[in-house]
């Protein structure tokens, strides 16, 4: 009988916070159509993986058959393309500053006189680093090129000596590679850093959601009238666990979409076990969503989920190791992300989904994952607990003003 009418309360404070976000369209809006739209948004500016055909230019001060060789090899590669040949370095340096082009390859005029006689020439690179993907671009490029010239030079070389095929092959390259890029073989920015933005958009999604109903409640004075009578005095952990059984329902397709069809959709790196991400993604909704609640609790008005939403999402995507990478940074700011759930669910899925890691290899987030649960389920609590004593004591001093009140008037 108990664990029956535990059941029922659970389930009229899944009803009351389903009613409460099918009345509010900012937050359907958010929870649908932001959800789904920003996925779209980020498909489609990083649909190109990498910046390629970026326009530069080649100072020729050699005039020589090496510097044409490099600079046909050159215009060859995918990631520039040589629109410009200007006769000096201020003419490139003018262009430059015009955003005309994004970088500069110099050949000084003794560079086919060293290498005829077998010396070491250099040539001069200048990058556009208002970017790190143009210089990336120019750099990889010009970098692809000068390797494949060395090649070409060392053969030419060998072949005057008299050796040739796979003796001169042994001699260039003693220790052959191939170069694999595990994970993302594109190389891409898109399959980089796509599959880490869709888990902080659940995560900040929620945020603002919650934090938008929450205020709202509180700005229309109606936090009592979200829990049933019964439970206002006791049983506060039923309304928790209804609520967050609420946001869960919405969110399944949502996340199904988000995580699993989107990165199918775009070509995203996907190659991990469907049941390892599904047990990862369960600690960490449960998570997210007592973190918003918590972090709800000090929301009073609707537009504050609004700016605490823009106050945290900075700092959410700078400690989940998306930007720079968790090894990298100090300790302390490095345990300090650890608090937020949004930190261990991109580290995990992104393991998971385009690693091919399995529940084992993402052991740590996954057990951080259950114990933020757990501790946001209880300041959840805690909070509402609170809360909810604050407003009836209000309430029961409000009732007694009225009954004197009404006491003094029946005198008169």
């Amino acid at each position: 009988m108990k664990t029956a009418q535990r059941l029922k309360d659970v389930y009229d404070v899944f009803v009351i916070e389903l009613q409460r976000i099918a009345a509010d369209k900012g937050v359907i809006l958010i929870f649908f159509i932001a959800t789904l739209l920003y996925p779209l948004i980020f498909g489609a500016i990083y649909k190109e993986e990498a910046v390629r055909r970026l326009p530069i230019a080649v100072v020729d001060d050699s005039r020589s058959d090496y510097s044409r060789r490099f600079t046909h090899k050159l215009d060859a590669t995918p990631e520039v393309d040589i629109c410009y040949c200007p006769n000096t370095m201020r003419e490139a340096q003018h262009l430059m500053e015009r955003r005309k082009i994004n970088g500069i390859v110099y050949f000084p005029p003794e560079y086919a006189t060293n290498l005829a006689i077998g010396r070491q020439s250099n040539l001069s690179l200048y990058c556009d680093m208002s970017s790190f993907l143009y210089y990336r671009s120019v750099y990889s490029a010009a970098s692809a090129t000068m390797l494949d010239e060395m090649e070409t030079l060392q053969r030419r070389t060998y072949s005057d000596k008299g050796v040739a095929g796979l003796d001169a092959s042994t001699k260039i390259e003693p220790i052959p590679f191939d170069d694999v890029k595990l994970f993302t073989p594109s190389a891409g920015f898109e399959s980089f850093l796509v599959p880490a933005l869709l888990v902080m958009v659940i995560h900040q999604t929620l945020f603002l959601g919650i934090g938008i109903l929450a205020g709202t409640t509180v700005e229309d004075r109606r936090t009592l009238e979200m829990i049933p009578r019964r439970l206002r005095h006791k049983s506060i952990y039923r309304v928790s666990i209804g609520r967050a059984l609420a946001y869960i329902l919405i969110y399944i397709p949502v996340v199904a979409v988000v995580l699993f069809l989107f990165p199918k959709l775009f070509g995203l790196p996907h190659i991990g076990s469907m049941g390892d991400i599904l047990l990862f993604l369960l600690p960490f909704m449960l998570a997210t969503i007592f973190f918003c609640m918590t972090t709800a609790a000090f929301i009073h008005h609707r537009d504050s989920g609004i700016l605490t939403l823009f106050f945290f999402s900075i700092i959410l995507v700078f400690l989940s190791g998306i930007v720079w990478p968790q090894e990298a940074m100090p300790d302390f700011w490095r345990h300090f992300s650890y608090i937020f759930p949004s930190t261990h669910g991109v580290q995990g899925y992104v393991r998971l989904n385009s690693m091919g890691a399995g529940l084992r290899d993402v052991r740590f987030e996954y057990l951080m994952l259950w114990g933020l649960a757990g501790f946001y389920f209880i300041t959840t609590i805690t909070l509402t607990y609170l809360e909810n004593y604050r407003h009836l004591k209000r309430s029961e001093l409000h009732r007694r003003i009225h009954l004197q009140w009404t006491l003094r008037q029946a005198k008169k």
